[in-house]
């Protein structure tokens, strides 16, 4: 039988609504206004448009309550990486003009 995924080694597997705030959030703005993902010269900024759908995709992921078995997915999914790409892509926004 496999294993549950609210056991204590994969966490608990409810609704996290930080991540799920962070995920609904960058979905509406970057939707809302994609100059958010533009350079200064109008180029996409890809690295910032990669971290923010990375921040995303995990918010939205832990957000909803799944919880990966696979430790990896586990790691590039969670709520504090969402958290943690969306400080990187502010970060390279600012930084990059």
């Amino acid at each position: 039988m496999p294993a549950r995924c609210d056991t204590p080694e994969h966490g608990s597997a409810g609704i996290a609504p930080l991540p799920l705030l962070i995920g609904i959030l960058i979905m509406l703005a970057v939707t809302a206004y994609p100059p958010l993902v533009q350079r200064a010269d109008g180029r996409a900024d890809h690295l910032a448009l990669l971290m923010l759908c990375w921040a995303m995709a995990a918010g939205f992921t832990r957000g909803v309550g799944l919880v990966p078995r696979n430790a990896l997915l586990r790691t590039l999914l969670a709520g504090s990486t969402s958290l943690l790409a969306l400080c990187c892509a502010l970060l390279l926004r600012a930084l990059g003009g």
